[in-house]
């Protein structure tokens, strides 16, 4: 079973999730967004499991520097297409193990699901 962890290498969280993988020496594949790229299918995929609400981080920077226009109105399409372009929108980090995807990093839900 291949555990795939999705993000931008200089993110903290991200830092921290790596941290944790590896200090409970959890094998995992990690897919940077701005060096190995993503995919609309791939966003399409993410989002169809997580839901395109919870994907786009309304919180960072490069979202509240939006101009209003793209922030008005938001579809999934115009909200995917937004994360395409900018994948720091991305909620970070994503986890992919064993077919259910998890968004975001908390040490406990990582316990529980690589059931430690």
């Amino acid at each position: 079973m291949i555990t795939t962890l999705y993000g931008i290498k200089n993110c903290d969280t991200i830092k921290k999730a790596r941290s944790w993988l590896e200090q409970h020496q959890i094998a995992y594949q990690f897919v940077d967004y701005r060096t190995d790229g993503l995919t609309q299918d791939q966003l399409a995929n993410f989002s169809a499991h997580c839901g395109w609400q919870n994907l786009l981080n309304t919180r960072g920077t490069t979202y509240r520097q939006l101009d209003e226009a793209d922030k008005t109105d938001l579809t999934e399409d115009k909200a995917l297409n937004l994360m395409l372009a900018q994948p720091a929108m991305i909620k970070r980090p994503l986890l992919v193990h064993d077919n259910q995807y998890f968004l975001g990093f908390k040490p406990e839900q990582y316990q529980q699901i690589f059931g430690l």
